[in-house]
Parts: structure tokens; sequence; C-alpha cells
């Protein structure tokens, strides 16, 4: 057939698929997003939630570079929490349970009307190379489709495997085809993949459950956006409902642990730690005498509740005994089971900072085929992808985030320095300057960057500004204020609100504030001051690290004659010839303390060179 061409060709619509796509569209580039079929795009497989711990952080920096998994989120969302809200800042987080049938519809009618994006339903069979750089993919019905780069956002369809009790077929999803020919073409380029592990609990007709039995979970009386550009005011639609496994829960799963394929051997691919199942739970911690889980509806025109907290992989008979032990749960109706999925990922520490392929050049891979888990860390890349293949089409510079910078910055960074074993959870622990990136505080960070892309428009942009300029007013004011607390000392009511038992309402008790704020720039503003000390340090060290990873490494350093450094270091360093300490802190295979030796030696000016130990002469060059 007749080969079509485009800058960019987007490989699945999911939710990696779908940022990539819109980022590349919206970038003025001609982009083709591929899918199987245009009912899944941006099918919620799992739980239809957005957000939650770490992950609530990175849908608002998607949402400030101009993404749009935050405004679907708001425009679908039926039930909102803001998660930690008696915590610091720096770990609230929103989430939002979304109606799972219009969050795809909102998706596909967004996409529609995206100029320059074209929506075609096919099948991907294979990557067209012309030495070792991209050109194109061949389609399953001959179709042939040309361009300068290539997202592969596949999920888990690459030989995906599901499992149920002992029994197993191939599947990409339920009742969908794998992907067994692209998961060879990948593997032809050079890339090495392995076998991961996730699963999805068992959905339950609503009607069939007494909920008088569970404690019901209300959303939040001020639901928290995750968009900044979202207008409307948000609604909580639905209850959420909490419960309890039992010790008969227990003996009916360690009954028939014998016919779980995680436990029989059946399944090769590692699962998420932090979302086990929940055999898993039982075997795991066995000292439990109950395990909770929530009962989450799917939408406002359904009757399907998924069961979080209830992922498994044992035999329909055995889910339904599970069911039976339940009070409440006693007559449920299993809508589907419960099921497991194997699929194949790509060992992430091939790719460049870009999420581009080392030995293929324009192919970039973003989602679960990278080795994360959920929806917010595939958009996320999808996203950051779709920049870099259109930056790298233009021969501008690449768009890369520091982990000081975004939580994406955090995640793209593990993935390809530290690589993964299971399936990736982004957690608000693994980033080491947290306090500097909160959800507060992510248009602060990143809208500059989403205006100079032409993600955001000029009226967010405008709107982002005037915010900007209202916070530091109120911080301005703040700090020339001063007054009297409690008869003592003349303070500034910055140095009032500093105080570990003041809020915002106290300072207020002191006159209005010279700009009006909304609930979310009131938080901005406390962050901020309660924070100030914390960030001024974080800042200092920060600009020390980036000191330390921009040292060049002199040429004919040999690593061999630094006393202590590990064989397996010494061997990445004179493979890999690393041109700056930066470069060096993501070669595998090195400890922090490694890197430390490296750098004490060279900052000393003491670099062993060939054979000599003689001292040797710094270029900045």
């Amino acid at each position: 057939m007749a080969s079509e061409s485009y800058d960019v060709a987007i490989v699945g619509a999911g939710h990696a698929g779908c940022e990539a796509a819109v980022a590349a569209a919206n970038m003025d580039c001609s982009a083709c997003l591929i899918t199987m079929h245009f009912e899944t795009i941006a099918q919620m497989s799992c739980n239809p939630a957005v957000g939650g711990l770490a992950k609530g952080h990175l849908v608002r920096e998607i949402d400030a570079l101009g993404g749009i998994m935050g405004l679907l989120a708001d425009e679908t969302g039926i039930h909102f929490r803001l998660l930690n809200r008696s915590r610091g800042a720096a770990v609230q987080a929103p989430r939002a349970q979304c109606d799972k049938s219009r969050y795809r519809l909102e998706m596909k009618e967004r996409l529609e009307k995206t100029p320059g994006l074209t929506i075609y339903q096919g099948i991907v069979t294979g990557l067209i190379v012309e030495k070792n750089r991209i050109r194109g993919v061949a389609c399953g019905d001959g179709r042939v489709i040309s361009a300068k780069a290539v997202i592969l956002t596949p999920g888990t369809f690459l030989n995906g495997l599901i499992h149920i009790g002992l029994s197993s077929y191939p599947a990409g999803r339920a009742n969908e085809p794998p992907s067994v020919e692209l998961s060879e073409a990948i593997q032809k380029l050079g890339l090495k993949t392995f076998r991961l592990k996730t699963g999805t609990p068992m959905r339950l007709d609503g009607k069939t459950i007494d909920w008088t039995v569970f404690e019901a979970q209300s959303g939040d009386e001020e639901p928290v956006p995750f968009s900044l550009r979202t207008e409307k005011k948000l609604e909580n639609k639905v209850f959420c409902h909490l419960g309890y496994t039992n010790e008969k829960t227990h003996r009916v799963i360690r009954r028939d642990l014998h016919k779980s394929p995680l436990y029989s051997g059946r399944i090769r691919g590692l699962g998420p730690r932090y979302c086990p199942s929940i055999e898993d739970k039982v075997v795991k911690f066995s000292h439990h005498p109950r395990h909770q889980f929530f009962l989450e509806p799917e939408g406002l025109n359904t009757s399907e509740i998924y069961v979080n907290g209830l992922s498994s992989s044992l035999p329909y008979d055995t889910q339904r005994d599970i069911l039976r032990t339940i009070p409440g749960l006693k007559d449920s109706k299993i809508l589907r089971p419960a099921y497991a999925i194997e699929y194949d990922a790509v060992l992430p520490t091939q790719l460049l900072p870009t999420l581009e392929t080392r030995p293929v050049d324009g192919l970039y891979l973003a989602g679960q085929i990278n080795g994360t888990s959920g929806y917010e860390e595939a958009a996320a890349q999808g996203l950051m992808a779709g920049i870099n293949a259109v930056l790298k089409i233009r021969r501008k510079n690449p768009f890369i985030l520091r982990r000081d910078q975004a939580y994406i910055g955090v995640l793209i960074d593990d993935l390809i320095s530290k690589g993964v074993e299971e399936p990736y959870r982004l957690f608000t622990s693994r980033a080491e300057h947290r306090l500097g990136l909160r959800i507060d505080n992510a248009d602060s960070r990143l809208s500059a960057y989403g205006r100079e892309f032409g993600l955001l428009s000029e009226r967010d942009f405008v709107h982002f500004q005037k915010k900007e300029k209202r916070l530091s007013s109120v911080l301005a004011y703040l700090e020339k204020t001063k007054v009297v607390p409690e008869r003592k000392d003349r303070i500034s009511l910055k140095e009032y609100l500093r105080r570990p038992d003041i809020g915002f309402e106290n300072v207020l008790e002191y006159g209005p504030m010279p700009e009006a704020l909304s609930p979310e720039e009131i938080r901005h503003v406390v962050a901020e001051v309660k924070y100030e000390g914390y960030l001024k340090k974080q800042e200092t060290e920060v600009a020390r690290i980036m000191k330390m990873d921009g040292m060049r490494i002199p040429a004919g350093f040999n690593a061999s004659l630094i006393p202590g450094l590990g064989r397996e270091a010494v061997e990445n360093v004179a493979k890999h010839k690393p041109k700056s300490i930066g470069e060096m802190k993501k070669l595998p295979g090195l400890t922090p303390s490694d890197v430390m030796n490296v750098f004490i030696h060279i900052s000393t000016r003491n670099v062993p060179r060939g054979t000599s130990r003689g001292k040797m002469l710094l270029k900045d060059e």
C-alpha cells in the first residue's frame, strides 16, 4: 500500500501515546497516532483513578507543561480527595476517581479536534530502520507509515499473556490480542527485553452488593483540581466504600495457593512491589488478621465496581469463594474476574535522558514498555518523548528536567540510570529535593517551558503570570508588615506565619491581604514561608551538586589507579569514557562512594594518568 509520511508516528493510544501525540501536534508537527481500536483510546485498564502520592505531583507537572491528563481528570472526575491533607505541603497530592467511559470518550474527542493529528486504526508489526535510523513503521494490513521519529507506547501488549488460575492465554489486555511481531522487531534492533507482571482486581455488579456493611468514604468538601486551567467548580458525585478481608478469606486463599500461577511458577515476570495481589499479602503479611480494600465505582452510568485491594490471579472459583467469606459481598456477582498479565518490557538503561533509544536514532519509548506502572508515569513519559522527538526533528537542544526541577526528572533519571527489576512506581520518597517539588508550585517550575514549546496557550500563560504577580505581592506584604502577636516582640507577618502552630487564618486576623487568593494560592504562600529556610539550604545543595556534576574528567583518565575503586566501576568508566562527573554518576555499577572517590581525586588535582600519579592541570574546556 502507498506510504504516508508524518513527522512523528506514535504507536499505541494509551495515556503515554495520547500525551505524546497531542504534544507533537501542538508543536506544529504532523503526527499519526496508531491504535488497535478507536474504542479503547485512553482506556483505563485497571482502576479508573488519576493521581495519588507522587502521581498527583506528576499530573500537576504534566498540566504545567501543557499536557492534558489533568484537564480530563477534572472534567470526568466523580470523587475527589486531597491525600495527606493533615501533613506537610510537600507530600499532599490530589486523587480522583474518574468516570472510565467518559474519560476515554473525552480523550478521543480531544484527539480528533487537535490540528495536525491523524488517528489510524491498525496493528504495527514492524519497524523500518536504515543505518540505525528509524524511518517509519509497517502495519499488519500492509500499510507503511514513514516518519522522522517514532514513539512506541504499547503498554502491556508486547507478548502479553493473561493468567487466571492455571489457565493462560495470549492477550495484551482482557479480550484483546497481544503484539507479538512488534516485540520481535524491537529485539531484532538489539534492545534487551525482560518480563514483568501486573494484574487487576475483579469487577463486581454494584446492584448485588450490600452497601450497608461497608464504611462510606466521601470526597472533599472543596475538591482540589489537578489542572490550574480548570475553571469549573469540581463536584463529588459518588461515594467509595471501605471493607476488610478476614481469617476465613485468608484460609480460602491459602487453601488454593497452589492454583495461583504466581506461586506455581507459571509466571516468570516480577510483579509490582507496592500493589501486591491479595495472595501475596496473605503470604508475605501472614501476621495481619485482615487486609483493607475499597469498593470504587467505575462510572456514573454503569454498575461496575472496582475492588481496589483484591488484585489476584487465582481461579474464578476461588475468587467466588473469597467473596463468600466477606460480609456484604456474599451474594455479589463477578462481572469480570481478576487476572494477572505478563508482558515484555525494554531495559530502560538503554535509553537516553530524552527517552530516545541508544541503538536507534529517532526511536523513542514511553510508558510501561520502560518498566513503569501507572497511568501518570506513562503520561509523563509520553509528554517528554513527544516534546523531545519534535525538538530533535528541528535540531534543537533536548528538553531534560533535572531531579531538583520536577518529579518527571526523578522518574526518568531513575529509569535510565538505575533501571528496573519490577514495575516502577513513583513515590515522594524517591525525590531528594521534594520540599521544592510541591503540587502548589508546579506551574512556577514548569509553565515557562510549556509556553516556550507552544503547549500552553497565551491566555493560559497570562493567567499564570497574573497568579505569580498576586503571590509575589502577598509574600512582599508579609515580609514588610510588622505585628506584635501575643504582646511580645515586634515581628513580620512572615515570621509569624513561619511558626508551626500558625496558619494563614491567624495571619488574616491582622487584616486583609493586598490580593485575594484562592485556596490553592494560599497553600502556596504558606508552604513557601514555612519551608523557606529548608529551601535555601536545598538550593545551596543543588548548586553544589550541579558544580560537581559539571566537573570535567580529563582525557586519559585512568580509573584503575584510584585506590578503593571496585573492578566493576573501573570497567564501566573505561568502557563508557564519561566526560564529566555527572555522566559518570549515571553509569551502571558505580556506587555514590565510587563517584565521590573520583570527584575528590579530580578536585584535588591528584589525578592518575597512565602509570603516573603526578599532579595534572585541569582545564575547563
